[in-house]
């Protein structure tokens, strides 16, 4: 069976300022080498808090089917 959630796309323009990473609830996202967020699918929930807070506009949330 196919689901659907909702996760974040982080842009390559991230300037990996931790916003997201500090408002994330599951620790979902890291920043990686100090160049980008990146996203752990599996603790991530889909609220879209990391998308609210990006200072720079560069997270969006996209619908994943997976399965």
């Amino acid at each position: 069976m196919k689901k659907t959630k909702k996760l974040p796309r982080i842009d390559k323009e991230c300037v990996s300022c931790g916003a997201c990473v500090r408002v994330c609830p599951r620790g979902a996202l890291t920043i990686h080498k100090g160049i980008t967020a990146v996203l752990d699918e599996s603790q991530c929930v889909g609220c879209g808090l990391c998308a609210k807070e990006c200072p720079a506009g560069v997270i969006t949330m996209m619908e994943v089917t997976k399965g």
